[in-house]
């Protein structure tokens, strides 16, 4: 080891001491980056710092972060998320464990329309709560439903959080996308099939909703899934589909999937003057949030990188005595761990860089192991002692207590666990589709789109062959005149 990558490993060990002692992540990132960067590179490191601000304001990709969270918002200010719970509440009202099964349904289907986690958890739990604890649901079970599934924001496109790893994998964000629906489906299917099952093992977990909760006909239970359903799916279908055929990039779609949010708002006369400046400054909020935060990780990443200790990392990972898949795994518990003190930006703009060249040495499919990460994420979020989604519902149901929040989302916490294995040694769950939508756009690329561009290409052939013919002639006739 060299005496500047010592320096760099000296700088990792600190900004870990110094997080986990409570400082803010982002100052912490920048100011450590740009005081060991001098010692160790003198003035080149503002350049270097300077360089890095610029690049990531010119990638294309991050003008869609406060898009989808704007888009996010403002479908919360529109009750959509509300409307949604209320319609699988009251289909499901008979089944035991019927409020379980409809917060994580509802989370699962609004996280498809915002990428962010905090306002999930937060809405599922004022929601939720009050009728889960009036129908005498266990607070356990109950807090650990929610934590989950809205944590599911971070996993199932149009997830913040894979629109920044696409860049620093190397692989399109809609590639990404679409690797991560299969765990996220998988995911939100394994928690129902945990509620459903433990509710019908003990009936006073998870009872029916009351009588007196129930809707009195059918035609209000399909009025109300009509309303709360086929709106928001168009929406969903739009955004998500555009991107997943290439019809348009995330920031175009995004961009549209606001539009779409604001005319939804206008249609159920809930957006407001109010409604539109608290959505806009909780987007300013969260985004200059994410993105400061993707600067400062950025700059750290870049400093850390040229003082020349992640390819020391990486070397030294690789000369470990492991067969590969045992590496793959022993990377997936280091992000775990790394997911406690640290936000998802600093690990993904950080740490990823230091083990996308480890994959790549060992020939995995980087699409597959994006998706791998995205669900390990999204553990991290349930795993005290941070656990962020413990605080969020916390603050919005003082009766459940942080022991008894951090005891159901521990629970949980082993489902998502037994997914990545599930995951690893089931890749197709993740690739099939960015398989199935590569092999489709190869198709359309090389077939003709009509019967008049395949005419069109028969005359440019012919146009073609026509030119050679002519040239051979006049070259012919060059040589009898020579």
């Amino acid at each position: 080891m060299s005496g500047l990558e010592g320096l760099g490993l000296i700088m990792l060990i600190m900004m870990i001491g110094v997080i986990f002692v409570g400082f803010p992540i982002s100052f912490t990132l920048l100011i450590l980056a740009l005081v060991f960067g001098y010692v160790g590179l003198g003035q080149t490191v503002f350049d270097l710092a300077y360089l890095q601000a610029i690049g990531l304001m010119k990638m294309e990709e991050l003008a869609a972060v406060p898009l989808f969270i704007l888009m996010g918002y403002i479908t919360e200010q529109a009750g959509l998320m509300e409307r949604l719970f209320r319609a699988f509440r009251d289909l499901l009202a008979p089944v035991r464990g019927a409020l379980f099964l409809g917060v994580i349904l509802t989370a699962a289907v609004f996280a498809m329309a915002t990428g962010i986690v905090g306002a999930a958890v937060t809405v599922l739990g004022i929601m939720a709560s009050p009728i889960m604890i009036k129908a005498g649901y266990d607070s356990r079970m109950a807090a650990g439903s929610i934590a989950a599934g809205g944590t599911l924001g971070i996993l199932i496109p149009p997830s913040v959080m894979l629109i920044v790893m696409g860049p620093v994998l190397g692989v399109s964000v809609a590639d990404l996308y679409a690797a991560a629906f299969g765990p996220g489906f998988l995911l939100a299917g394994m928690y129902i099939l945990y509620t459903l099952m433990r509710s019908f093992i003990n009936p006073k977990l998870g009872p029916p909703v009351p009588p007196d909760e129930r809707p009195a006909s059918w035609a209000i239970v399909i009025k109300e899934m009509f309303l709360g359903m086929i709106p928001l799916g168009m929406l969903i279908t739009c955004t998500l589909g555009s991107i997943l055929l290439g019809l348009a990039t995330p920031t175009e779609a995004a961009s549209a999937g606001c539009f779409g949010a604001f005319v939804l708002a206008l249609s159920y006369r809930k957006l407001t003057l109010a409604g539109i400046k608290s959505a806009c400054i909780s987007t300013m909020n969260t985004s200059s949030m994410v993105l400061f935060l993707a600067m400062a990780s950025n700059i750290f990443g870049a400093v850390f990188a040229r003082l020349g200790t992640a390819q020391w990392i990486t070397k030294s990972l690789l000369a470990l005595p492991l067969p590969p898949m045992m590496m793959l795994l022993l990377v997936l518990v280091l992000i775990f761990l790394l997911g406690w003190p640290f936000e998802w930006p600093a690990i993904i703009l950080v740490f990823l860089p230091i083990f996308t060249p480890i994959m790549q040495a060992l020939n995995f499919n980087l699409i597959w192991f994006g998706a791998l990460v995205a669900v390990t994420m999204q553990t991290a979020f349930l795993s005290p002692p941070v656990a962020m989604s413990a605080y969020y519902l916390k603050q919005v149901v003082p009766k459940w207590s942080l022991s008894t929040i951090y005891k159901g989302m521990f629970d949980f916490m082993w489902i998502q666990c037994a997914c990545i294995l599930i995951l690893l040694y089931t890749p197709p769950i993740a690739l099939w589709l960015p398989t199935m939508l590569t092999e489709q756009a190869t198709i359309q690329r090389m077939a003709p789109s009509s019967a008049e561009d395949a005419a069109t290409e028969k005359m440019q052939e012919k146009d073609l062959l026509d030119e050679e013919y002519r040239g051979e002639i006049l070259e012919e006739e060059g040589r009898r005149v020579e």
